[in-house]
């Protein structure tokens, strides 16, 4: 059974509890920021912002309409990130796509090649005094629940607006909300991550149109060129002697075998 995150935005309210919720629970600092004429702060995700409610303002004659859009990781079934990574440090476990900090060069091809920019890189100092650049994002609080406890920003949110179970159960949810808004004054009401990138952990509830709440209407999974990727990017992370080519496939191929002989995944 793979779990999923229902998001209605019909129902948010721009609280922002979901994105303190996230620091808590997962220790990530604060950032420092100022006014840049929004409502919302930080202006963007990052290496330590996981998720976000962006504010979209829609101007129509004279009504305005605000549109909230909880940013994150999607975790993708077709997950772009993955396929361009050329150490195999982001891989899929059951639904969850994370990033094996040990194996992450801090390249940076994930952070280009991800279309909801949800992904970002770090420097951190590490034990020793070296200086590591690593790529950080969303991890749908997989502490929490792959122990039957839904993620922190869903435990927390006020509203209701976000759920967390089953995704038939999420996406039939969803959709039987979308018929309710389109039959109660919400025209273009519509439901988006069902097939998307073969499918996203993330689900949304629109009460406009995709591009209106700024979603790629049509995302496509970054796959060319990833062979030459694989070398490009072990040169660009400047690892060659510390960890050989044949090392990173040898790690690529042992993971594949583990999958295979689990039944094709976790």
């Amino acid at each position: 059974m793979a779990n999923a995150m229902l998001i209605d935005e019909s129902r948010c309210m721009g609280c922002r509890g979901c994105q303190v919720a996230c620091k808590q629970w997962n220790d990530l600092p604060g950032e420092e920021t100022e006014n840049w004429g929004s409502y919302e702060n930080p202006p963007e995700l990052s290496a330590v912002t996981w998720t976000k409610i962006k504010f979209n303002e829609k101007v129509d004659g004279d009504q305005v309409q605000w549109l909230f859009l909880k940013q994150g990781c999607m975790h993708c079934t077709e997950a772009s990130c993955e396929a361009v990574c050329p150490t195999g440090a982001v891989r899929h476990h059951g639904e969850y796509v994370l990033v094996d900090q040990e194996w992450c060069i801090g390249c940076g091809y994930c952070v280009a090649a991800c279309p909801f920019d949800a992904i970002h890189s770090v420097f951190e100092v590490r034990e020793g005094g070296e200086e590591k650049a690593t790529a950080r994002k969303c991890v749908f609080c997989v502490d929490r629940t792959t122990n039957d406890l839904p993620p922190a920003c869903v435990k927390t949110c006020p509203s209701g607006a976000l759920d967390w179970g089953d995704r038939n159960e999420m996406i039939a949810k969803g959709k039987a909300r979308v018929a309710a808004l389109q039959a109660n004054g919400h025209p273009k009401a519509n439901f988006y991550g069902e097939h998307e990138l073969g499918g996203l952990h993330r689900l949304y509830v629109l009460v406009d149109e995709p591009s209106a709440y700024g979603l790629p209407v049509d995302p496509r999974l970054a796959t060319s060129n990833v062979a030459g990727q694989w070398l490009s990017g072990i040169v660009t992370a400047g690892v060659v002697a510390a960890v050989p080519f044949w090392l990173l496939f040898k790690r690529q191929r042992a993971a594949e075998a583990k999958e295979e002989a689990s039944g094709g995944g976790e």
